[in-house]
């Protein structure tokens, strides 16, 4: 388990020590609420970034063939060494 130590204005510090904020469950509900928020507002800013980005164009299905026939023929390039 980790001490952390922080500093507060004086009258911050009474008030959350009256509201228990400041007890070693209320801070880890704190912290781990915050954590969850952060990575949802990271997930949502990366959905908005997604939703900008155009899509690539469809591979027609003679490029799709031509694809996985160079896939197969680095594999077998590789396999032969």
């Amino acid at each position: 388990m980790t001490t952390v130590t922080i500093t507060l204005p004086d009258q911050l510090a009474q008030e959350a020590q009256r509201a228990g904020l400041l007890s070693q469950t209320a801070m880890e509900k704190l912290l781990r609420e915050q954590l969850q928020s952060r990575r949802q507002d990271e997930l949502f800013t990366a959905m908005d970034r997604m939703a900008q980005t155009p899509e690539p164009s469809a591979m027609t299905p003679e490029e799709i063939a031509g694809e996985i026939r160079a896939v197969r023929e680095q594999r077998r390039a590789r396999a032969a060494d």
